[in-house]
């Protein structure tokens, strides 16, 4: 164990005792200025000044607040003034200017400082006087008349007509485009009852003509002025790519021409497989460029592909009864056309019935079903299937309204239950051309077309029939058709 005196700690136990530990320190004298730091301390300096009003502690932190306050206005920075350039004085046009916006006019009514309110010196007018002439535009609608767009203008019905007779001289009023401008101006009148004269009319009647007409004397008087028009066509070439569409259209090809171009190859070949991203194309496009500035694009004249190893020219060509405006009359560069497919739905809907033996809906028991049901809308379009001719068009029995077109090579095609027939017998159709339209006569149970197809007489199963059709040009139409192929092929890409 261990005991503690006031010199030292001994070690207790044995014969005799040792120094263990040192004596202890010490502790340090206090000094006077501690105390008077811990007391201060403890005082609060900045009391809340919104409670205990008056009291000792309060006055306390008003000293304090006044001593800082007192110390910053000491402290603080003098106030110098900041000298800036001073604007100039307005004079003139910017002084009536400023004048005009003014808070002085707002105060008697007025708009700006130019034009004041009206006060007891004004004296309306009984009557305002016209302007001598009003300068007017229109435009041509869809369908529209140019007599009519003249009337709705304020043009007098005389004068519209008179204006209408003159165009048509000039030009067919059918064949004025719709969207064109027509500039206009009207006179003064005797009176508020009549309309304005025409005094002048402009307009462009053709691609390559534009007309005026002006009052001399009692009546109007046309003049032509013509327009020179380059018919050179546009040819576009360049690489495949990644997409024949887009590298196409990024070459400025327009978009309709891009779509017969690729129609034109798919006969010959298959787009996605035959073509290449190293292939390159070639296009030759109508174009008219008028004086003016203005350029007209029309369809496409040639369609060609560059394999490398081969290479497919195609021309469209109308001097051939084979002709098509819209998916025929393309002949290869030797003057060959090929027509290759199958017969496409005569109709946009879906079959109820096919081909084959089935149970009637009306008569009820089993019968041959010599065609294809196709549902569709009543009055929707039914184009015809391939060129052909009119052998029938009217009433026949259980087939209502009906129609048979011959296609030769003894092959024939039938539709049954139009609700309208659009072709007479005797009348030569195009492909895709309307021949009548959906509906319900006859022996039917709802709007639908019944479509047949006869081979050597004999009904077919119309999905079942493919066409193959070669023509050739020859002698003098052979010799046209090269002669045009040479001037197509002589177009610089670009020009």
């Amino acid at each position: 164990m261990f005991l503690r005196n006031d010199h030292e700690f001994e070690l207790a136990g044995g014969t005799a005792a040792r120094p263990f530990a040192r004596a202890l320190a010490a502790a340090p004298a206090a000094v006077p200025l501690d105390g008077l730091r811990q007391r201060l301390g403890d005082i609060d300096w900045v009391p809340d000044l919104g409670a205990n009003i008056g009291s000792r502690g309060w006055w306390r932190g008003v000293a304090t607040f006044a001593g800082l306050c007192g110390a910053a206005w000491m402290l603080a920075p003098g106030f110098h003034p900041i000298i800036g350039a001073a604007p100039a004085p307005l004079a003139g046009s910017a002084w009536d200017e400023t004048r005009a916006q003014s808070i002085a006019p707002l105060a008697w009514s007025a708009d700006t400082g130019r034009r004041m309110a009206a006060n007891d010196l004004v004296a309306p007018l009984a009557e305002a006087p016209e302007r001598p002439a009003i300068e007017l535009s229109a435009t041509l609608g869809e369908g529209d008349r140019l007599g009519a767009v003249l009337e709705r203008a304020g043009v007098g019905r005389s004068d519209a007509e008179a204006a209408q007779r003159l165009v048509g001289s000039a030009a067919p009023i059918d064949e004025i485009k719709p969207g064109t401008r027509i500039a206009l101006t009207l006179g003064r009148r005797a009176v508020k009852t009549v309309p304005r004269p025409l005094e002048q009319l402009a307009l462009r009647a053709r691609f390559d003509l534009a007309v005026t007409l002006n009052r001399a004397g009692g009546g109007l008087v046309m003049t032509r002025q013509p327009i020179a028009i380059d018919a050179t066509p546009l040819r576009i070439q360049g690489l495949v790519g990644s997409s024949l569409y887009r590298s196409a259209r990024a070459a400025g090809a327009p978009a309709r021409a891009v779509e017969s171009y690729i129609k034109a190859l798919a006969t010959r070949l298959a787009i996605g497989r035959d073509i290449g991203a190293a292939d390159s194309f070639d296009l030759i496009v109508e174009r008219e460029r008028a004086a003016t500035g203005e350029v007209k694009l029309g369809q496409l004249l040639f369609a060609g592909i560059d394999q490398g190893a081969k290479k497919v020219e195609l021309v469209r060509w109308d001097g051939g009864d084979q002709a098509d405006s819209d998916n025929g009359g393309w002949f290869d560069a030797k003057g060959q056309t090929e027509r290759r497919g199958f017969m496409g739905m005569p109709v946009a809907g879906h079959i109820t019935s096919s081909f084959g033996m089935r149970m009637h809906p009306l008569l009820g028991f089993m019968r041959m079903h010599k065609g294809l049901d196709i549902g569709a809308r009543y009055g929707s379009p039914i184009y015809a299937v391939l060129d052909g001719v009119v052998q029938m068009a009217g009433r026949s029995g259980g087939y209502g309204n009906f129609v048979k077109l011959g296609h030769g090579s003894g092959l024939a095609s039938g539709y049954g239950h139009m609700s309208r027939i659009a072709v007479s017998p005797g009348e030569r159709v195009r492909q895709g051309e309307v021949i009548g339209y959906v509906g319900s006569t006859g022996m039917s149970t709802g709007p639908h077309l019944h479509w047949e197809v006869w081979r050597n007489g004999q009904t077919v199963d119309p999905r079942s029939i493919t066409f193959a059709s070669v023509a050739t040009l020859s002698g003098e139409k052979l010799r046209q058709f090269k002669a045009r192929v040479a001037s197509l092929l002589a177009v610089k890409p670009g020009a």
